[in-house]
């Protein structure tokens, strides 16, 4: 018997990932086909994104004073109180930017997507909508997707800026560092392969979210309380695939660019 049940949980595992790979594949393949739903993709765009601002903004900041904060008593020890600048930048741009934007980002809106995706399944709105012709992976999803990866890699820079900026109130106004050293060695430490690992992982990020929390509505069963379900599965596996992809191309990059 405990054979048999871990037979079923690793074919429903097969399975799963062979639905997520198909979906996630036909939905970025519709970006090349007729009709484009511009319209939508703008309207995610703003959901996503400008609903995302408020909370980005405060765990950029905040997260860029604590960082301060935490850093310079452990600097000062050694006398190198003086880059606590580029300890705050390097640290946002390349890890803390882009995975806590994409985690507040994931809890925000892969919730919501699974959650307006399954409520429309359980309600069968997305049959009716297969029966008038439409696909529902080129309306709902694709949208979601491209909206999704874009704003995250805005949202990523905003972050970024709030959090050196968060940094510089902590280190200047509670610390008493000089304001010109701290830019200056926060600008000055930073390399484009710095530059580029902190850009290039948000695009992966968003991606994630919006994928995960499509299939999870798109496969959304059992009423009401199968979209709870989803809800939270989609929040949970989201999560956990953005700080393990965040190890591999954090891995990826120091290999390619050394830093």
């Amino acid at each position: 018997m405990p054979f048999a049940t871990i037979d079923d949980a690793a074919k429903r595992g097969v399975n799963a990932v062979q639905q997520y790979s198909l979906l996630s594949a036909r939905a970025l393949g519709n970006l090349f086909r007729r009709p484009f739903y511009g319209a939508d993709i703008i309207t995610q765009a703003d959901l996503i994104g400008v609903g995302s601002l408020p909370i980005v903004i405060l765990t950029g900041f905040f997260t860029g004073g604590v960082l301060a904060l935490q850093s310079a008593s452990t600097l000062s020890q050694f006398g190198a109180a003086a880059v606590t600048g580029q300890l705050v930048s390097l640290s946002m741009i390349k890890e803390l930017g882009p995975v806590l934007t994409s985690l507040m980002v994931s809890g925000r809106n892969a919730s919501g997507m699974a959650s307006e995706l399954g409520s429309m399944m359980v309600t069968e709105q997305i049959d009716a909508m297969r029966a008038l012709g439409t696909d529902p992976l080129k309306k709902l999803v694709m949208p979601r997707m491209v909206a999704t990866i874009v704003m995250m890699f805005f949202l990523t820079i905003v972050s970024d800026a709030l959090g050196t900026l968060g940094g510089a109130a902590c280190a200047i106004y509670l610390l008493g560092q000089d304001a010109s050293q701290y830019f200056h060695t926060a600008y000055q430490s930073l390399r484009y392969p710095d530059v580029a690992q902190g850009l290039a992982k948000p695009l992966v990020f968003g991606f994630i979210i919006a994928s995960i929390g499509c299939f999870y509505g798109m496969n959304t069963r059992g009423g009401t309380q199968g979209v709870g379900r989803a809800t939270t599965q989609a929040v949970v596996v989201s999560s956990v695939l953005i700080i393990a992809s965040d190890f591999l191309i954090s891995k990826f990059m120091i290999g390619l660019f050394g830093r």
